[in-house]
């Protein structure tokens, strides 16, 4: 599954490796599409790609940190 993702955190998070937790803890594959942050909040585009059940688990991760996900596309 392959899919583009919007990610809203929360400026509490700013000293977290978020992204990179995600890439060294979970079997997907990540590209950064576009990012902002500062020291009160942030927002990154991704593109996400792995096995639907992975993908799903990372999601709750980002969930359980407080980060809001929007489905921006998804391909096959």
């Amino acid at each position: 599954m392959k899919m583009a993702i919007g990610l809203t955190f929360p400026g509490d998070l700013q000293d977290e490796s978020v992204i990179c937790y995600l890439c060294k803890n979970f079997d997907i594959s990540l590209n950064i599409i576009e990012a902002s942050f500062s020291m009160s909040s942030g927002w990154a585009f991704l593109e996400v790609e792995g096995e639907k059940e992975e993908v799903k688990r990372s999601f709750d991760y980002i969930v359980g940190k407080g980060i809001k996900i929007q489905q921006l596309r998804q391909s096959k």
